[in-house]
């Protein structure tokens, strides 16, 4: 497991939380790999049966290690843990609730279309900058974000990069609730834990019901995995990296 990857047990909720706060939680491929190993875990233990992933105070996720991104952008291998970790999500067996506070941009944004249940504090703010690095979506959300807030919403989430309030979010149908900071924690506890209580076996039923076939999902995550890998080695994509990183050193 990553050394900034906490997962606990309360009760039948497995708390899987991001904890690199230097980086704001910048998800490197060795927190990718612990996270798809805690769902994989998690949803072959019985005693689970609900997944509540948290970031930290301020940020959920800043996105993709950009050392990861430029490592790729310049030659190396991208390995398979991202690919394991959006597997292990479009096909989890068992519920996730997300709880999110401050930054959630890229990866950080598209996680919570495969949550069940978001709760997501004021000064959240969504956000998916993939074409503006010269990348595509990701983890499906070029599927999974039309059919939650309507083509037009997800063309200025995913294409426009446009931010979206945690207001904006709720009413676009992205979140289910927007809670204080200083209870945004407690909230997330308390509703995956009002999850389950459910019976089981029927909330199973209703959940597979409601996501219908994941084919269709997986066979989006391959296609744009592919298209993702390619426009990291794009000249459009080392370009937008170089100029980001030389905002961020100036």
């Amino acid at each position: 497991m990553s050394e900034h990857i906490q997962v606990e047990r309360n009760g039948a909720v497995q708390l899987i939380r991001m904890n690199r706060p230097e980086k704001k939680n910048a998800i490197t491929r060795a927190m990718y790999a612990a996270m798809a190993r805690a769902l994989a875990e998690g949803d072959a233990d019985e005693s689970v049966r609900v997944h509540l992933i948290l970031g930290v105070a301020g940020a959920f996720s800043s996105g993709n290690d950009m050392a990861d991104f430029m490592a790729v952008a310049t030659g190396a291998e991208g390995g398979t843990e991202v690919y394991d970790f959006l597997m292990a999500l479009a096909g989890a067996a068992k519920p996730i609730v997300s709880g999110v506070d401050g930054i959630a941009v890229g990866i950080g944004t598209t996680i919570n279309l495969h949550c069940d249940l978001t709760l997501a504090t004021p000064r959240t703010e969504f956000r998916t900058p993939f074409v503006d690095l010269g990348l595509v979506p990701e983890a499906g959300s070029s599927l999974l974000a039309p059919a939650i807030v309507g083509r037009q919403q997800a063309f200025a989430l995913l294409a426009l990069g446009e931010g979206f309030s945690a207001e904006r979010a709720k009413a676009a149908g992205l979140i289910y609730d927007v809670v204080a900071e200083d209870e945004l924690e407690a909230a997330a506890l308390a509703a995956a834990e009002r999850i389950a209580s459910k019976p089981p076996e029927a909330l199973k039923i209703a959940r597979d019901l409601m996501l219908g076939d994941r084919a269709a999902l997986v066979a989006r995550i391959k296609e744009e995995g592919v298209h993702f890998r390619a426009r990291l080695k794009s000249d459009e994509a080392r370009n937008a990296f170089m100029a980001f990183m030389s905002r961020k050193k100036g």
